[in-house]
């Protein structure tokens, strides 16, 4: 899977540039949403970037740590917002729905039995992860599985229904503290820098959940040249399903737009595995959880969003799907100069407008 993920197709990306260039508005006019119809171009090889396909992946698991008392939620609310995933009234079923994009609900870790429900892939690991504080929060060979299940789903729905473009998302009670402690691990940056209050704890418990990363990562020393063994030490399951499935799409030159903490934890994963996976990437928002920031300037994205948001589930990436959506259209609907019959003279202007 990481062999079969090529760089963009430049030859592609040069015509898409012309193309835009010759679109009838001054060269450059349209900002970043020009770089992003590029870049879209370079990862489907082609300038036809009709988003009709798009697909949230959602992926929930539980995670030992919250033992420690680092969420202001119990364990039980992970299963509570499964169920309200599957019968559509979450935030991420109301804006799925306002982007028309389809969810994908994946079981990689909960840790109670779920119903079983035909809006709910059952992939589960294991009852949630250990507490990080205590060991490592899964095995080797776990932290492979849930590598290799993400990519499973991407390439099973982009066979049966197909993907022109996948975002992605979370749930589980506990997952910013294995998250933090993924970005720590990999960037060396103080566990302050990239902690944030999650769910909405207190200062305190703030405090207390520092520790507890701190204490992981003492204990566990997870190799920063190893992302298996980052996973294996401090991840949990849907961190390192998010992962699998970016390097999938990837590899189907399907483009990814990642939401926040969760999701860019993964992202950093899926880099550290193959850097080339970053060209397939975009920036859904930046979230108010502080540890984003850190792996959006390793992988040199700018987002498209910042609505002061940090509730995860893939919401951000669904809102930036409409700016995807609008990039794409631009290039693939908008006329040229010479299909408008419009005068190029305007192109002589394009440093003053």
């Amino acid at each position: 899977m990481i062999e079969a993920i090529e760089p963009l197709d430049q030859d592609i990306m040069e015509a898409a540039q012309a193309r835009l260039d010759n679109l009838t508005k001054p060269q450059g006019s349209l900002g970043y949403l020009e770089e992003v119809a590029k870049q879209l171009a370079g990862i489907r090889r082609t300038t036809d970037l009709r988003l009709r396909k798009k697909a949230i992946l959602v992926m929930a698991a539980d995670h030992g740590v919250v033992e420690e008392g680092v969420s202001a939620y119990p364990q039980e609310v992970t299963p509570q917002m499964v169920y309200n995933f599957v019968s559509g009234g979450a935030a991420i079923n109301v804006l799925a729905r306002h982007v028309g994009a389809k969810i994908i609900l994946v079981d990689m870790g909960v840790a109670f039995d779920l119903e079983s429900s035909p809006q709910l892939v059952d992939l589960k690991i294991d009852y949630g992860t250990q507490n990080m504080t205590k060991g490592p929060t899964m095995t080797l060979e776990q932290a492979v599985l849930s590598l290799e299940r993400g990519i499973m789903v991407v390439e099973k729905h982009a066979k049966d229904s197909g993907i022109d473009i996948l975002g992605t998302g979370d749930m589980g009670i506990g997952n910013t503290t294995a998250s933090s402690a993924v970005i720590t691990a990999f960037t060396g940056l103080p566990v302050e820098a990239v902690t944030g209050k999650g769910t909405g704890i207190d200062n305190e418990t703030l405090e207390h959940k520092i520790a507890s990363i701190k204490k992981a990562l003492l204990l566990n020393k997870p190799n920063p040249n190893d992302p298996i063994d980052v996973l294996a030490k401090v991840g949990g399951f849907e961190i390192g399903g998010l992962a699998g499935s970016m390097l999938a799409a990837a590899s189907l030159r399907i483009p990814v737009v990642i939401d926040g903490l969760i999701s860019s934890a993964a992202a950093l994963i899926a880099y550290r595995l193959q850097p080339l996976v970053k060209d397939y990437m975009f920036a859904g928002h930046q979230s108010v959880e502080i540890g984003q920031t850190a792996v959006l300037e390793e992988l040199g994205k700018r987002t498209f969003l910042d609505l002061g948001m940090r509730l995860g589930e893939g919401t951000g990436a669904a809102l930036a799907m409409n700016l995807l959506e609008a990039s794409s259209r631009i290039i693939t609907e908008m006329a040229t100069f010479s299909e408008a019959n419009v005068s190029e003279a305007i192109t002589e202007s394009k440093v003053e407008s």
